[in-house]
């Protein structure tokens, strides 16, 4: 991507965080959607057979389906990119205040660890800042490689992560090695829904505590999802180190250019593997399943890829900059956002204390428009936040761990005119 000869100028400090934020809270979107409605499908919290007896039962699939191809994995790849990109540039503004900044990258990652576990053991097991800190700690480690290393080792995480990762799945059996039930069979899923019909807090801990040890610690399947993470993160610290998002006006042609051929091709790719997973229209073949999987794999670095692009092009123009706007708040309080909806998903599915209960008796489509009016909430939230705090409540939690002591909170207020300096 080569940079702009036009005389447009460096993007300001305040618009290049407004462009990463914009991105940041588009991809949570994109992942909020595709955890509720995932979770809340078959193998998981319902029964196919519990969902296609729904009255909307062909909607729901029918959605499910556009989502996994326009939203499934292309979000959490965005939103890693994006974490991995933000660490790096972390690094670097430390490193140029001189600031010994590995023990203060250190204390951050190890808080985000600690965020994470607690997430994913008392309320989301599926979540992804355990896995966010720890691949940091990699990042933090390979800082000093080249260019040319960092992106080999990125594409390579980014292409055999998931291969790995659903190698180890399958080399797993769903655990059966191990003499454990299957977590994703019928008995498992209606066992989770008697725990959570009866309010049980903590027979729900305690069966996703054996269902994360079993099927993802023990599995080895930590690690294949870990270079899943890894890839992305290497690739936001390889374009971080071009300043391609930072400088996004001055490489606004290369933009174009990636979206061009990103966007089109990675819709096109995924919309094949899709109907190479799912449709019964076309006729089966030896290694259909194989050959879906290889599609994908590059389908979803392309059509992520597409995603950041049209949204780093369309922000540049004014109009475009109002539409996104609103994201950049809850972009600037990501990590409080992504655990509000965690506790979002858990009060939807489970029946726990104040909980709906409704896993099994919902289907995509009310869970997708849950989803855009919870989202839409956290956007406001965030903008009524944001204007009177200068960090979201997770955020200002985070900071005060890591550097130790408690950033001020609230906004500081201008002096009044009359005590301003002046003529």
């Amino acid at each position: 991507m080569n940079a702009s000869n036009s005389t447009s100028t460096p993007v300001a400090v305040g618009e290049r965080v407004a462009v990463m934020d914009v991105l940041r809270g588009v991809a949570l979107f994109g992942v909020f959607l595709a955890n509720m409605t995932g979770f809340a499908h078959t193998g998981v919290m319902a029964t196919e057979s519990q969902l296609v007896a729904l009255p909307t039962a062909p909607w729901d699939f029918a959605l499910h389906d556009v989502l996994r191809w326009l939203v499934t994995d292309k979000a959490n790849t965005t939103f890693a990119f994006l974490f991995g990109l933000g660490f790096y540039l972390q690094m670097r503004r430390l490193e140029s205040r001189g600031i010994t900044f590995e023990r203060i990258y250190r204390r951050r990652l190890s808080v985000l660890l600690v965020i994470g576990v607690l997430n994913l053991y008392l309320l989301w097991t599926w979540d992804i800042l355990h896995l966010y800190a720890l691949a940091g700690f990699v990042l933090l480690a390979l800082r000093g490689v080249s260019n040319r290393t960092l992106v080999v080792l990125g594409i390579l995480c980014t292409a055999f992560g998931r291969t790995a990762q659903k190698t180890l799945s399958e080399f797993a059996g769903a655990a059966t090695w191990t003499g454990a039930p299957d977590p994703y069979a019928d008995p498992a899923i209606l066992a989770r829904q008697h725990l959570s019909g009866q309010g049980d807090y903590t027979g729900l801990v305690a069966n996703f505590f054996d269902w994360v040890w079993v099927d993802y610690l023990s599995s080895g399947l930590l690690v294949g999802w870990l270079l899943y993470a890894l890839g992305r993160f290497l690739i936001g610290a390889w374009v971080g180190r071009h300043e391609w998002i930072e400088r996004a006006r001055d490489f606004l042609p290369g933009w174009r250019r990636v979206t061009q051929w990103a966007l089109p091709g990675g819709l096109i790719l995924e919309g094949a593997a899709v109907l190479l997973k799912e449709s019964p229209l076309l006729t089966d073949f030896a290694h259909r399943e194989f050959v879906s999987n290889v599609v994908h794999l590059v389908a979803v670095p392309m059509l992520a890829t597409g995603y950041v692009g049209a949204a780093v092009v369309l922000f540049q123009d004014e109009r475009g900059r109002r539409l996104l706007a609103p994201f950049a708040d809850v972009g600037r309080m990501a990590l409080t956002n992504y655990l509000t909806q965690g506790f979002i998903v858990a009060f939807v599915l489970f029946g726990v204390g104040p909980g709906l209960g409704l896993a099994g008796r919902i289907g995509t489509c009310a869970l997708t428009g849950i989803v855009i009016v919870a989202y839409g909430l956290q956007l406001l939230f965030s903008r009524w936040w944001l204007a009177r705090f200068d960090y979201g409540p997770m955020e200002w939690v985070w900071r005060a761990l890591t550097y130790g002591k408690r950033p001020r909170m609230r906004i500081a207020k201008p002096p009044p005119e009359h005590t301003r300096g002046g003529g």
